[in-house]
């Protein structure tokens, strides 16, 4: 049976389901009559000649409006199927991270960044690979170096660790060489943007970019163009920032793999870098730019970030447009930076966390940051359960000076959290990508690809509306949980390892892979009995509850297992506090200071 008569058979029956005939033999019976009449469309005949196979009995009336209603719907879906709908539209109704009861500061403050120490340039300017973007912005604005000296620098490193770490999916040399020279000319004269001007970035290759190849890692999307900027690569550059690799994504953001092979951890290069925002995790631990731009569904940004042992922000649901780049959830979906140094972060979020009026989710709530924030101020919070469930040596021995150095640095009492014990079994992503990639689909352009998720065609509107209700109730309940800290934070099992096959989220199993963090959704040869859910632990229920609530979190390196590859913890809180979150995680690393430590097996 063809592709487009499955996918006719399969609307024709959702019709039926639709007035309650769904567990009968009538949608069965009519389709074989409609197949041996040759025809699309439903006759009076056919119908009573089904209902009657089927031992149920209706007036004439109502067999004329059941054959009225299939043939309108099948027009209907002819019609919708000659429409052609870019991936990047969303339907007219936005998701809130904001429930009752859950309050926001919506002030604008001033944004204060940190003062710099003295620097003077490195003989070998190769030693500042990993300086963090504050110093790297300082040697520029000082003009100790200029933009197109750095860009050299790291297009060099792009290059030669490339076959090692294949995090490059389009290298853009000449296009931002070019960006560098039109940075160093406006510095010159006088027109210094800020902190990013002149700083080499690399997009995930998700993200488009006019005039180069936008894979979103797939063999089938290899070749293709779209003749527009994202929004986030817009803002970018009018920050001053030069655009220099299209970086490596698992295939359709999912896992390390993409169609050039895995993407690699610089910390152990036979390690894959987890997913989905692989190559910017790994390019930026390895000192090949001075940030990233990695995207998260479910883990995207967190879980490479801990492999790679980076400090990657998943802002809040709504903080950046998602114009240009490719969708997999129009309620879950989310930009943000990836960074060495926790305030570069913020440092990105300036220029990108603003409405574009294309992306109509989001917020024009302002993004604040405040270098010297009095982290003593906060009541900082604590999932006891998941320091007490890493079994991992080297893991719990950083998880306890972790909290040890917290308290040093000013945090008075860690104060405990609860995950509720509801369902988080509420994502979106099965439904939503079905209809993302539903006209692809229909096309056969996602044969033999990773994550196709067709099951999401199997969910009724019913249920899965409904499931989004529930999804609401359980972001109350995890509002409720979390009212009394400002942040909280996380510990994690993470000790950077997880096998040439790519991993899971580390620190979680389950919730991340099957909602599109880190696994791809396969298939059994024959149709079996679905295993039942498994027992999630309370920190792998609240990775899910917080991502489907869409909280901000950060990677927090917290150390180095007897692999020498990354642990790590993460620091969370409720919407729009990322403020509070970037403070604290700054405030540890200026303490800890591991973001210092340079990958010893990078070069071999």
């Amino acid at each position: 049976m063809s592709a487009m008569l499955l996918d006719t058979r399969r609307r024709f029956m959702t019709h039926f389901a639709s007035i309650g005939l769904g567990t009968t033999l009538v949608p069965g019976v009519l389709w074989a009559r409609m197949q041996d009449a040759g025809t699309q469309t439903v006759t009076l005949a056919m119908v009573t000649d089904a209902l009657q196979l089927s031992g149920i009995e209706l007036s004439e009336e109502d067999r004329q409006a059941m054959v009225e209603g299939a043939n309108r719907n099948l027009t209907q879906y002819k019609e919708l199927h000659a429409v052609h709908i870019p991936n990047d539209v969303s339907p007219p109704f936005h998701f809130n991270p904001v429930v009752p009861g859950m309050t926001v500061d919506k002030s604008r403050q001033p944004f204060r960044i940190s003062k710099p120490p003295t620097l003077k340039r490195p003989t070998n300017l190769e030693d500042a690979a990993f300086w963090p973007v504050r110093h790297l912005a300082e040697l520029i604005r000082t003009k100790q170096v200029s933009s197109v000296e750095l860009t050299q620098m790291y297009l060099e490193r792009l290059h030669r660790y490339n076959d090692r770490l294949n995090n490059v999916v389009t290298f853009l040399d000449d296009h931002g060489l070019a960006e560098a020279k039109r940075a160093d000319a406006e510095i010159a004269a006088g027109r210094y943007q800020g902190p990013l001007h002149g700083i080499p970035w690399g997009a995930k290759d998700i993200i488009s970019v006019k005039g180069f190849k936008t894979t979103w890692g797939s063999a089938p999307f290899k070749e293709q163009e779209f003749d527009y900027d994202a929004s986030v690569v817009e803002m970018l550059r009018e920050a001053g920032a030069v655009l220099i690799a299209k970086l490596a994504t698992g295939e359709l953001a999912s896992g390390d793999n993409w169609f050039g092979g895995q993407t690699r951890s610089p910390w152990d290069p036979t390690q894959g870098s987890s997913g989905s925002s692989a190559g910017p995790s790994s390019a930026t631990a390895a000192g090949c730019v001075g940030f990233a731009i990695g995207t998260e569904t479910s883990g995207s940004i967190l879980s490479p970030s801990a492999r790679c042992g980076v400090a990657g922000l998943r802002p809040t649901f709504g903080r950046i447009s998602r114009y240009g780049c490719m969708a997999l959830s129009w309620t879950q979906d989310r930009l943000g930076p990836i960074c060495r140094y926790a305030e570069d972060c913020a440092l990105v979020m300036q220029a990108v966390a603003k409405p574009d009026g294309r992306d109509m989710s989001v917020t024009e709530l302002p993004f604040n940051w405040n270098a010297d924030f009095d982290i003593r101020t906060l009541r900082v919070g604590i999932i006891q359960d998941s320091f007490d469930e890493i079994t991992d040596p080297a893991a719990k021995t950083n998880a306890q000076k972790t909290l040890e150095t917290l308290k040093a640095i000013g945090v008075r009492e860690l104060v405990p959290v609860t995950v509720p014990d509801v369902t988080a079994n509420v994502s979106a992503i099965s439904v939503e990508s079905a209809v993302f990639f539903d006209e692809h689909a229909r096309a056969g352009r996602m044969k033999g690809t990773r994550s196709a998720r067709p099951s999401g065609r199997l969910v009724p509107a019913v249920e899965w509306l409904q499931s989004q209700r529930v999804r609401t109730m359980m972001m109350m309940e995890l509002a409720k949980a979390t009212a009394h800290v400002d942040v909280y934070i996380v510990g994690s099992n993470n000790t950077g390892m997880g096998g040439p096959g790519g991993g899971r989220t580390p620190g979680s199993s389950g919730p991340a892979a099957a909602a599109g963090g880190a696994g791809g959704e396969g298939g059994a040869a024959t149709p079996r009995p679905a295993d039942p859910p498994r027992p999630q632990t309370p920190s792998q229920r609240h990775f899910a509850m917080a991502n489907l609530a869409c909280y901000p979190a950060i990677n927090l390196p917290n150390g180095f297992a007897e692999t020498l590859t990354p642990t790590n913890a993460t620091i969370y809180a409720q919407p729009y506090r990322e403020l509070q979150i970037l403070a604290l995680a700054k405030a540890y690393q200026d303490a800890a200071k591991h973001h210092l430590v340079k990958p010893a097996r990078l070069d071999g």
